[in-house]
This record gives C-alpha cells, sequence and structure tokens, in this order.
C-alpha cells in the first residue's frame, strides 16, 4: 500500500510505501541484484549503505537455480539474507532480448504481435529464436538453448514462488526503432495479458495476509497517444502501482521527457509509480520532479566495473544545484593521484580517514584485483542512494 504525503517545492513526490518486508520512504532507488546478488556488494553494506529495497530478475532466477528450488530454501529473501524488500521484475525484456542472442540494449518483437485470434509469429535468427502467441511467448535459454514457455500466468507463479514483494506483469515491450502498428500491437497484447495476470495474481493471493504488490506496465513507445490509452485501460484493471517500461531499451529511447511528464500527469496519485531501467543521477533527479517514485539501473555496478564513477558536481545556480559527473579511473592522470574519488563522499571508499587515494584504486582496476571492483561499485551505489536521501529531505 502507497501513502502519499506532500509534494516538495522541487515537485518531488514524497510518501510511504508499505510491504509485508518493511516501509519503504520515496521516491527511492533500487540496486540491481539480477540473479539475486547485487555485483560485487553483500547485503550487509547495501544495507549500511541504506538500501531500502533490492530488485532481482524473474527471467534469469527462473532458469538458474529455479523459482521451486529457492522456494523450498526458504524464499528468495532468505535465499539472499535480505530481510527487506525485494522487487522482481517479470523477465519480459530478458525474453525479447538475451533469449533472441540480442544485448542489454535492444528491445525486439515479432510484427503484429497484438492481432486477435493471431497465428504464431516467429523470429528466428542465427542465436536464438522467439515465438510469440496470444498465450505467452516461446523462447530459448541464453544459457544452454533449452526451449522455455512464459504465459501472464506462469510469470505470477515463479514470482509468488520467490516470494517477493513488489511483481511485474508479462508485457511486451517494443524496440526503439518499431513501427508504430508494432508498438500498437504491443500495447493491445500487453493490456490482455495484464488482465490474465491481475485474475491470477487475485485468486492465487486470495486468502494471503500478507499479500504482495502487483504492478502493471504502461508500454506506449514515444506515442502520447498510445501511453495515454496503455495508462487508462491499465488504471480501468487497477494494479497496486504503475510502471512505466520501455524508455530505457535503446538510444532511440532517450527522448522521453515527454512521455515521463504524461505519466507523471495522468497516473494516480495515491499509486506508486516506477520509472523502469532510468537511469544516470541527472535523469533521476529530472524523472523525481516529474512525478516519478521508483527506479533501477544496472549504470552504478556496471560502469564500475570498468573504473567508471560518478563525481558529484556543485553547480552554480539555484536552478541546478547539484550534477553528476562521470570518471574513468583507468585513466593515467590518476596513477599518482592521492585525494580520494570525492572529497564530499561517505562511501567505504572515500569517507574520511579511511578513504582509498585515486592512485590506489587505478592500480587494483589495473591489477584486475577485486577489491578494486569492490570499492568504485560501493562509490557509485553509495552516490545514488544519497541523491535519493536527498530528494526525499527537501
Amino acid at each position: 500500500m502507497f501513502k502519499f504525503e506532500r509534494t516538495t517545492k522541487e515537485g518531488v513526490r514524497i510518501g510511504t510505501l508499505t510491504t509485508a518486508h518493511g516501509e519503504i520512504q520515496t521516491p527511492f532507488f533500487m540496486p540491481v541484484g539480477t540473479v539475486g546478488s547485487v555485483k560485487a556488494t553483500a547485503p550487509w553494506e547495501l544495507e549500511e549503505m541504506g538500501a531500502q529495497i533490492l530488485l532481482s530478475n524473474t527471467y534469469h532466477l527462473y532458469l538458474r537455480p529455479g523459482e521451486k528450488l529457492v522456494q523450498e530454501l526458504g524464499g528468495l529473501h532468505q535465499f539472499m539474507k535480505w530481510d527487506k524488500p525485494i522487487l522482481t521484475d517479470s523477465g519480459g525484456y530478458q525474453v525479447f532480448s538475451l533469449a533472441r542472442g540480442n544485448n542489454h540494449n535492444k528491445h525486439v518483437i515479432p510484427a503484429q504481435a497484438g492481432i486477435s485470434k493471431i497465428p504464431d509469429q516467429v523470429r528466428d535468427d542465427k542465436l536464438g529464436l522467439v515465438k510469440i502467441t496470444e498465450d505467452g511467448v516461446e523462447f530459448k535459454s541464453h544459457l544452454d538453448g533449452s526451449k522455455h514457455f512464459f504465459t501472464p500466468e506462469k510469470v505470477i507463479d515463479i514470482q509468488l514462488d520467490l516470494g517477493v514483494d513488489i511483481l511485474m506483469p508479462l508485457d511486451v515491450c517494443p524496440s526503439g526503432k518499431a513501427s508504430e502498428k508494432e508498438i500498437k500491437d504491443a500495447v493491445e497484447l500487453t493490456i490482455r495479458w495484464a488482465k490474465r495476470a491481475k485474475a491470477h495474481f487475485e485468486k492465487k493471493t486470495k486468502v494471503e495476509k500478507d499479500r504482495p504488490l502487483l504492478h502493471g506496465i504502461v508500454q506506449g513507445g514515444l506515442d502520447p497517444k498510445l501511453r495515454k490509452y496503455c495508462a487508462e485501460k491499465l488504471m480501468e484493471i487497477d494494479f497496486d502501482g504503475y510502471s512505466v517500461g520501455g524508455l530505457a531499451v535503446d538510444l532511440e529511447t532517450r527522448d522521453m521527457w515527454e512521455i515521463v511528464q504524461l505519466m507523471g500527469e495522468i497516473l494516480p496519485e495515491n499509486k506508486q509509480r516506477y520509472l523502469m531501467g532510468v537511469g544516470t543521477p541527472d535523469d533521476i533527479m529530472t524523472a523525481t520532479r516529474l512525478g516519478m517514485d521508483m527506479f533501477d539501473c544496472v549504470l552504478p555496478t556496471r560502469l564500475a566495473r570498468h573504473g567508471n564513477v560518478y563525481i558529484k558536481q556543485i553547480g552554480q545556480s539555484a536552478s541546478q544545484p547539484i550534477s553528476y559527473k562521470l570518471t574513468n579511473l583507468l585513466n593515467s592522470k590518476f596513477r599518482n593521484d592521492r585525494g580520494v574519488i570525492d572529497e564530499n563522499c561517505g562511501c567505504p571508499a572515500c569517507q574520511e580517514g579511511r578513504g582509498f587515494s585515486r592512485a590506489y584504486i587505478t592500480h587494483l582496476l589495473r591489477s584486475n584485483e577485486i577489491l578494486g571492483l569492490r570499492l568504485t561499485t560501493l562509490h557509485n551505489l553509495w552516490q545514488y542512494l544519497e541523491l535519493m536521501r536527498a530528494l526525499r529531505s527537501q
């Protein structure tokens, strides 16, 4: 349940989201633990840095180790030793990208996927196969090529077996290069699948005391009319919260702020809004001012593994008080730099009296030492979590 409390003068929504594993203050950022672990960090470190909730992924946990094994071992919270809330993505993103041999930056769907009583549509390439029907989607595992079939109902069951706090329904996320017809078909099928997911979810959780929360996912590309239509149809179904998907899938979707603003205007004030997969610290600041509450992104951990760290910049004007600069510590100029990554940062890599020099971290990274990756990762996650604390304190 979400309790909206107030809007700051900067337009940031302040509220409290209550789940079976505790309350979360909004707005908030979810570190991404795709397979049940946030890369290079331990659960207690995340808690000490102020993480309120983590994100894991249905597709990956379903394939390995399997949701039934996780359930037998006490559920995902017990499995990964994290007693705060967990959200799981539905796995639809991975089905339409990884399963076809594509990278994380692209989404593809079969043309005309949303026509009523559609024949099976198949897209095949040398690396994989995806077949989508009215009932669901067949895909190949990116691990071993084995075939699997996701339906809206099965995706709900997997997440319930994992025992998480916030679930996402199976949706269709089109590429930023998709045609108008492909986007419209994706929206229609997403709505039909959402109805099935909600009905199945209600049936499976009606006797649960600490019922998890189920979101609807708004699709529609960069088309305001389709986005509005999709949001209105999902609001008729009445979900616990609403997610805005498909705006962080590739370069073609980066011109997204008109859509984010629209979603902030039309989604219910008393329901939490989740902008999926976004983004940089500057993106998050912009999105909170447009009415978004929840965020996740792989950037802080992925960039850290390549030596890239965020450094907060104090602005010169009231309209832009802070921004974030991305710096690569593998640059040779840091090889003899005695300073910490960011003297204004309180992370384990930078904290006063215990921080490590840029020279030392550069040495670790160049030597492929695990500690170097851990320090850059902890630093970036701290920057994100500290940003959210600052936004909540306005």
